[in-house]
């Protein structure tokens, strides 16, 4: 049958296109439609030639209503006419018309281009009739694309086949109908589509390919609060500080365990128990190259060579470290000065000063039994000189002392001005030193350090010592 040839035709053009289709996208999901439709009807043959009426083709003006059921069938309601068709033996013009209720096949899948196949049956009619009957009941086959246009209009291209049922004998219908054409498609009802499901129409949606879960603002865009590039809504960590790199989930990393964010961080490999900085970077207080938190010895002087612990190195046990030690490879238990070499003259006469309130000089020279100071005294009077000039607050008595040879009246006198002579050459040879800040005394042979009773306990007792008079000022002085 020339029937079952069109229907097997029609139903391989629809599954071909649905095939062909699947990847495209659809304009809208509007459940109702209405289409003005407009096309050519192609009669069959037999009612073209005689003796039956000798139909000629004509223009085909209709409609269709399409209401989905549930997606993707849709009930599809066809009707439509060829008016004023010549009929050869009726001698007259001929007008043909149908009706039919369908079942179509078109997925509600958001997709520009959208194929279906319908079924369904309902009534024709000629006038005037050209049988016996003046209805005949139909069988409907139709195929076709739906084309977006807007979120509204469509498209509709269709071809339809319509079997003539015979009310008798309807196991001999035979004849069929061609009709082809277009229609425009008005969408209408349902809810605006929201493809990404943010809560925002389409239409009106400036972001459409939102993440689901995200939330959106009055546009559709991802609202972002924290600036970390996850969206709020998605976001596990919302208020991560502006400039940390964060995870799929929003979240901050750390990976020097620092405390200080990634992406914040300007030292990013700081060693684990360093104190850091805001930036992250290690703090190092005394500048020895060893982190807070790691030192544990935080109050090295700076230059000192440091272990790994922070803490000073001293290769010669001097107690002045390596990096300020300017005399290396002191010998073991010498004593140095601050930059660990030997002390100074001057070094040992503060020393002397400042332990013990006084400095004794037993190398001072004079002419025997005179007050006259050989050369060989100034190199210590000048170190004495050195000091009292660091000191201008301290009051000095400069002590003269002789040992027992001789009366004790001529030990006494010449012991004073022994005392004088020093004096004298001190303010010479210093003349920052005020002369009201240096007294002299005698006391000849009256204080002896030990009795003298031999030559070398006699050069022990000649000696000229500087006391301090101010005490009490040189203990605030004293470091």
């Amino acid at each position: 049958m020339r029937f079952d040839r069109k229907w097997l035709t029609l139903t391989a053009l629809a599954t071909t296109l649905l095939a062909r289709a699947a990847g495209a996208s659809e304009f809208q999901d509007r459940p109702f439609n209405l289409v003005p439709f407009g096309g050519w009807t192609f009669f069959d043959n037999e009612l073209k030639t005689a003796p039956l009426p000798g139909i000629v083709n004509g223009p085909y003006f209709g409609g269709r209503a399409t209401v989905r059921l549930i997606s993707p069938l849709w009930l599809d309601l066809a009707g439509g006419v060829t008016p004023t068709t010549s009929c050869t033996v009726c001698k007259q013009d001929l007008t043909w018309s149908h009706v039919s209720a369908n079942l179509m096949l078109m997925s509600s899948a958001p997709r520009a281009i959208n194929p279906f196949v319908s079924v369904g049956g309902g009534v024709s009619t000629y006038e005037p009739k050209i049988n016996t009957d003046k209805h005949d009941g139909l069988l409907e086959a139709a195929a076709g694309v739906r084309v977006r246009i807007t979120d509204a209009i469509g498209l509709r291209l269709e071809a339809r086949n319509l079997l003539f049922v015979p009310k008798t004998n309807y196991n001999k219908a035979h004849l069929d109908n061609v009709v082809a054409g277009a229609g425009l498609v008005f969408a209408f009802g349902g809810e605006d589509r929201d493809s990404d499901g943010d809560g925002v129409p389409d239409k009106r949606d400036k972001c459409p390919d939102t993440p689901h879960g995200c939330i959106v603002d009055a546009n559709g865009c991802p609202i972002d609060a924290d600036g970390d590039g996850v969206c709020d809504g998605l976001d596990r960590c919302p208020n991560t500080p502006k400039g940390a790199k964060v995870d799929a989930h929003g979240c901050p990393s750390d990976g020097d365990g620092d405390g200080v964010l990634d992406g914040i961080d300007r030292c990013p490999d700081t060693p684990k128990g360093c104190q850091v900085d805001a930036q992250g970077c290690p703090i190092d207080s005394d500048g020895d190259g060893v982190c807070d938190g790691l030192d544990q010895c935080p109050n090295t002087p700076t230059g000192c060579k440091v272990d790994e612990h922070g803490c000073p190195i001293d290769s010669d046990g001097d107690g002045v470290c390596d990096g300020l030690d300017k005399c290396p490879d002191t010998p073991a238990g010498a004593k140095v000065n601050r930059d660990g070499c030997p002390p100074t003259e001057v070094e040992k006469r503060e020393t002397e000063l400042l332990d013990t309130g006084m400095i004794r000089l037993q190398d001072v020279k004079f002419e025997t039994a005179k007050a006259n100071l050989l050369p060989e005294s100034y190199q210590a009077l000048n170190a004495v000189g050195e000091v009292l000039n660091k000191w201008p607050q301290l009051k000095i008595e400069i002590d003269g002392h002789t040992d027992s040879r001789g009366s004790a009246a001529y030990n006494l006198a010449l012991s004073h001005r022994r005392a004088d002579s020093v004096r004298g050459y001190l303010l010479d040879h210093f003349p920052h030193l005020r002369p009201e800040q240096l007294t002299t005394k005698g006391y000849g042979e009256s204080k002896p350090l030990v009795p003298n009773t031999s030559p070398g306990n006699m050069a022990q007792n000649r000696r000229v010592e500087f006391t301090v008079l101010n005490k009490e000022v040189l203990k605030q002085l004293k470091p």
